[in-house]
């Protein structure tokens, strides 16, 4: 068998809108604001560096209804790149591409090879031999299993399978193309070359079935490092490799606050977690964090109330290292109160009574009542980048967390915090 290699990626989702940063300004931002095209142009870079036969997109190239064509513009600028290096591609669509106008729009370079929505195809690539078989989203919530419209192996040659799948719901992702690992084995491919689930997962080896996962984390959610698998095919076998291209590193970084009384011990500690974080795994890479605050404190009302301020001492903190080396998404105060409110018992009453009010239906739909009315009087841009915590469960409509916080509001200042 002749040697080969190739990339596999999904999920690319470019441009994909980030909440929160419309308003916000400075590197950072702009950064994350290009991070997926920034990732997909480093990709590109790597199969021309390393001369890979093709590479393979198993879905959701854009982000639903996304509009603008300049993102279609810019998939055709790295398509032309990969045609002038004589590099192969290979396309399914997926739930967000069949969402997309772009997807109908533009006409892609002949090194491009779109796979139909009626019926699975393949495609030869002449120069390996490889086989490549795979069906593209006809409509965005895809419910039947595709798996067995795919046709058999061709014999003697390395056969790939091309899919967008929730397999099962995996990872908590829609169930699109519902089918399982069984469905895919007992086709009789050498490599499922899968996408939907945005976490890289090696599910079965020979044959292989694989999910590379995001090549960007684009929230909280999709902490880690992020990028495609390089697949190596010989007389050996089959060989992968995670190969990270992200350019921002979403990162979940916990400060223990128990015990502490002193609001600049908050602080030390914050600046020290941020720091480690940086230093364990931005690997080179901005990181992207979201603070949160933990422990048993007396400072937890004092804390709650300070959220927002909490959140700016936070992002200095950020810029001190070097404004492309962190930048903080927000600060979360999960801490609880310590025992001290039971010094007081007329206080520790009201921390009863007001912890109980999470717990009585009546008041909790009247607080929403009133803060939906609250809310349409507000302007629309508020809403939809609110600038506080406060603001942000408001419109969520989490009043258990909005009366959580006024809790530790009243307790913090009868405790003279």
């Amino acid at each position: 068998m002749t040697s080969f290699s190739f990339i596999h990626c999904a999920d690319i989702h470019l441009d994909s809108p980030l909440r929160g940063l419309a308003a916000q300004e400075g590197h950072a931002p702009r950064l994350i604001r290009s991070a997926c095209r920034r990732a997909f142009e480093i990709l590109v870079d790597h199969a021309i560096d390393e001369n890979v036969a093709f590479v393979v997109i198993a879905g959701d190239l854009y982000d639903g209804t996304w509009r603008d064509c300049n993102t279609g513009f810019f998939f055709i600028r790295q398509m032309g790149r990969l045609n002038e290096a004589g590099i192969e591609v290979y396309l399914v669509y997926g739930n967000h591409d069949a969402e997309s106008r772009i997807t109908r729009q533009l006409t892609l370079p002949g090194n491009v090879h779109v796979f139909g929505a009626s019926n699975a195809g393949t495609f030869i690539h002449e120069a390996t031999g490889a086989v490549i078989h795979g069906r593209s989203y006809a409509t965005p919530d895809v419910t039947e299993n595709l798996v067995p419209s795919y046709p058999d192996p061709v014999a003697d040659a390395f056969n790939i399978g091309v899919l967008h799948t929730g397999l099962g719901g995996m990872g908590g992702h829609a169930d699109y193309a519902p089918c399982t690992l069984a469905d895919l084995v007992a086709r009789a491919y050498d490599y499922w070359a899968l996408g939907h689930v945005h976490r890289q997962e090696v599910l079965h080896r020979d044959p292989w079935v694989v999910f590379p996962g995001n090549i960007q984390g684009r929230h909280i959610r999709e902490t880690g490092p992020r990028g495609y698998m390089r697949v190596t095919v010989g007389d050996n076998g089959v060989e992968t490799l995670a190969v990270p291209v992200d350019v921002v590193r979403w990162a979940h970084v916990t400060v223990d606050a128990a015990g502490l009384d002193d609001p600049d011990e908050v602080l030390i500690r914050m600046s020290r977690a941020i720091e480690d974080a940086v230093d364990r795994d931005a690997a080179g890479r901005l990181m992207a964090c979201r603070l949160e605050i933990t422990g048993m404190t007396g400072l937890h009302g004092t804390l709650v109330l300070r959220e927002h301020q909490l959140l700016e001492e936070a992002r200095a903190m950020a810029l001190g290292l070097g404004e492309e080396r962190a930048w903080i998404e927000r600060v979360v105060v999960s801490t609880g109160m310590a025992d001290e409110t039971a010094a007081d018992g007329s206080i520790g009453d009201i921390a009863d009574l007001m912890a109980g009010a999470a717990d009585d239906p009546d008041l909790v739909e009247l607080l929403r009542s009133d803060v939906a009315k609250l809310l349409a009087k507000l302007p629309r841009e508020i809403t939809l980048d609110p600038g506080t915590d406060l603001l942000r469960l408001a419109r969520d409509q989490d009043a258990s967390a909005l009366l959580e916080q006024e809790r530790a509001g009243v307790i913090s200042r009868l405790l003279g915090g």
